[in-house]
């Protein structure tokens, strides 16, 4: 970065929606105890609180997957109240929406067939041919051929003169569907290992690689091959409260850090917008960021894991999410 060098953080996150194509009712994520939804991140069970607001009240639980309408089109949600939010709260009144995506309708290649296919039966709770249908949260139940969630409970350092932690930066994409800035990521395709998911998804987004020569994707894919081969930090796995989620279908993320202490890989890649991001940059870490979904909370654990700045506020530093 120009004027200044600072350790320089690379969360990636991959989405892996092994029930991305199911015909859904309305995304009402109702009390689930342990979650889904398939992004890149970690290595812990969450409870309710954990993904939601940034004071964990349950009041804030699964606010962006109740936002209505859903994503991209003019399907208003059922709207679902704080208080009927837990599946253990009874609403026999309860009937939401039919919905699913026009972009999964399109079929690409991450999604599945509608589930009234009659060639279609997904084996839940379970690894399904090349598609991973187990939850990182646990078991789900099937009801009426659904899934849904059970009724149970770089050079120098710059540091900051308040924290006096050093600042890490990492790179933003700005999605072209909502206009939201986000950290880089994508569908998992069946089969695929998430490294390659992340590697292949950061080029797309950051760097434009799509539209590239074939001499410059070889040094692009040289870079990344370094970038992405060295090791790094799992910071979460599991569900995430995202606007596209449903009662039937959810998204699922892992989070991956890879971080360039030097710079001397990331300082070589030119950032370029391509893909799905319409804008890209470096931004800094620290608790103001705004991110799409549930990504502030991942560059969060990025701080906290690296005992990088994240808040001026010392006794906010010390909380968990």
């Amino acid at each position: 970065m120009a004027g200044r060098l600072l350790g320089k953080a690379l969360a990636a996150v991959s989405l892996s929606l092994a029930l991305a194509s199911v015909t859904i009712r309305s995304s009402r994520c109702r009390g689930i105890q342990a979650f889904r939804n398939s992004f890149s991140s970690s290595w812990f069970h969450l409870n309710t609180n954990v993904m939601s607001g940034s004071n964990g009240s349950k009041e804030n639980s699964h606010n962006k997957a109740r936002t209505s309408p859903y994503p991209g089109s003019k399907v208003e949600r059922s709207q679902v109240p704080n208080e009927k939010v837990g599946w253990l709260v009874e609403w026999q009144d309860y009937k939401p929406v039919e919905y699913t995506a026009v972009s999964v309708l399109a079929g690409p290649r991450w999604a599945d067939p509608q589930i009234s296919e009659s060639n279609f039966s997904p084996k839940f709770n379970e690894k399904d041919g090349h598609v991973e249908r187990k939850s990182k949260n646990g078991l789900y139940e099937i009801e009426n051929g659904r899934p849904r969630w059970k009724r149970d409970s770089s050079g120098n350092k710059i540091m900051h003169p308040v924290s006096g932690k050093h600042i890490l930066q990492f790179v933003a994409i700005k999605r072209k569907d909502c206009g939201e800035w986000a950290i880089p990521g994508g569908m998992v395709d069946p089969g695929e290992k998430i490294s390659a998911t992340l590697k292949r998804e950061f080029g797309e987004e950051a760097l434009n690689s799509l539209q590239k020569t074939s001499a410059e994707k070889r040094e692009i894919e040289e870079k990344l091959h370094k970038l992405f081969s060295q090791d790094h930090l799992v910071i979460y796995k599991g569900y995430v409260d995202d606007p596209r989620n449903t009662d039937n279908a959810w998204m699922e993320t892992e989070a991956v850090n890879y971080h360039d202490e030097t710079g001397e890989i990331m300082d070589n890649l030119m950032l370029e917008a391509g893909d799905d991001a319409g804008k890209v940059k470096w931004v800094d870490i620290n608790d103001k960021l705004k991110l799409y979904a549930s990504h502030s909370q991942f560059i969060k654990l990025v701080a906290e894991k690296r005992d990088a700045h994240w808040s001026e506020d010392s006794e906010a530093d010390c909380h968990a999410l």
